[in-house]
């Protein structure tokens, strides 16, 4: 018989979660996907298997490579998921973080103000 092992708790082993209960908490809110199709916490998940996840402004994609139950440490990540997901999707994070909109709440300083126009392409 094949071993399984808890998609919240694989997720979580593998750091790609800081917590089992948001690993848990993604689940259920359908951010967590096998086959295009939403999973549940207790879904079981199997060698080979893409499992793609909404995080944040990206979704990730990564592929099983061996099952786990316990976390480790993050240099031996790669021995468990291989990481599928497009350069594109990285280059979405960096493009936010270079959005001088997005680095802070509130009114925006005259600096910050200047920076958007110079960022938008605006002139005075």
């Amino acid at each position: 018989m094949e071993k399984t092992v808890r998609i919240d708790k694989w997720l979580w082993a593998v750091r790609l979660f800081k917590t089992r209960s948001q690993a848990t908490d993604a689940c259920r809110a359908g951010k967590v996907k096998i086959a295009s199709d939403s999973v549940k916490p207790s879904r079981e998940v199997k060698k080979e298997q893409v499992i793609s996840l909404h995080a944040g402004a990206i979704t990730k994609t990564v592929k099983v490579v061996e099952l786990l139950e316990k976390r480790v440490g993050a240099k031996l990540v790669p021995n468990y998921m291989e990481d599928l997901t497009p350069a594109e999707e990285y280059h979405k994070l960096e493009l936010l973080r270079d959005n001088p909109l997005a680095k802070r709440k509130g009114r925006p300083t005259k600096k910050e103000r200047r920076d958007i126009d110079d960022w938008l392409g605006w002139e005075e």
